[in-house]
């Protein structure tokens, strides 16, 4: 697995990370369905320990992921072998609001942090973002947030911070005052405001590492499914529009055939084109890929590397459509 510096954090991690927004299983918030369905417990720790193996060592969860599951999984690998000090590890906190009406109260704050280190296992948490940018009417919340984050920081229960957002444009407006060491946006080959909104010319001015999540947009770009396709409740794909549009999905199959022909030397030519498009022109970059069972592993360790820009531009213009696969 080819390893990349995190900007200015000089950790060296592995360019897939190992994301457990799936190990959650199906959930939902305030009626809104947030988790994922087909989850195991058994696989979701098999996948753990064969990541650790294959040198997949930064793993990123969050408390929102099942209501702590997700974590508590991550807890149990260690108790059971996998080296802590071996895993680079990242969570978050914020989505949930806890006893009140709004995100980051910064009382359940401290209560969110201390429930996390139990769930993982763990003293430290590595990498701790703010999951979201909403910090309320007229950003209320957002000093007293972040005065807690930098206080846990110096109370050794953290050591870097993070800020994540599914909307570049919202990391930005808080970036400078955030001050973070990595950033965490919603990016791929079919949404990406990554440059158009200022967040990659931050990033590379700024030595900041950058985590790019959904980079699949949530499996659809692997072109594996024939028909639209329908989820239960639970499940966050069943609110994403593109998943019943048959011409997106037809397009997503005629793009995926593409790369296995572009690619075809590679053993994992689709993932290594969607993936290694994101990777290109960013140093400092890694893709969280969800692996909820050993075969997922197995594919993400044989992807990582950057594409040529040349190679990530005609990438992302058959997947747009712009130009026929």
């Amino acid at each position: 697995m080819r390893t990349v510096r995190l900007g200015r954090t000089n950790v060296e991690v592995s360019a897939i990370s190992l994301g457990t927004w799936g190990h959650g299983g199906p959930n939902t918030s305030e009626g809104a369905s947030v988790g994922w369905s087909g989850h195991d417990d058994g696989r979701a720790k098999e996948a753990l320990v064969e990541a650790h193996r294959r040198g997949i060592r930064q793993w990123d969860t969050a408390d929102a992921y099942g209501r702590g599951h997700a974590e508590t999984l991550i807890g149990e690998v260690f108790a059971q072998g996998v080296p802590r000090q071996e895993i680079f590890l990242a969570s978050k906190f914020g989505w949930v609001k806890g006893p009140h009406d709004h995100f980051y109260d910064a009382g359940f704050m401290r209560a969110q942090c201390e429930q996390s280190l139990r769930n993982l296992r763990t003293d430290v948490i590595d990498l701790y973002y703010f999951h979201h940018c909403d910090f309320g009417p007229d950003d209320r919340y957002f000093d007293d947030a972040l005065a807690l984050v930098r206080r846990f920081r110096e109370e050794g229960k953290i050591r870097f911070i993070g800020l994540s957002d599914w909307d570049a444009s919202r990391i930005m407006k808080f970036i400078a005052r955030v001050d973070p060491d990595v950033v965490q946006p919603y990016r791929n080959l079919l949404d990406d405001d990554y440059e158009s909104s200022g967040l990659k010319q931050w990033v590379d001015a700024h030595d900041l590492a950058v985590a790019f999540f959904s980079p699949l947009k949530h499996g659809l770009l692997l072109g594996k499914y024939d028909a639209p396709q329908t989820f239960g409740e639970g499940d966050f794909r069943s609110g994403v529009p593109d998943f019943r549009d048959p011409e997106i999905i037809e397009r997503m199959k005629r793009a995926a055939a593409a790369m296995r022909e572009r690619f075809a030397a590679h053993p994992e030519p689709v993932l290594h084109a969607v993936t290694g498009a994101l990777l290109a022109e960013n140093p400092t970059a890694t893709v969280l890929l969800g692996q909820r069972n050993s075969r997922q592993v197995e594919a993400a360790s044989k992807v990582g590397e950057a594409l040529s820009a040349e190679e990530a531009r005609w990438v992302r213009d058959v997947y747009r459509g712009d130009i026929q696969s």
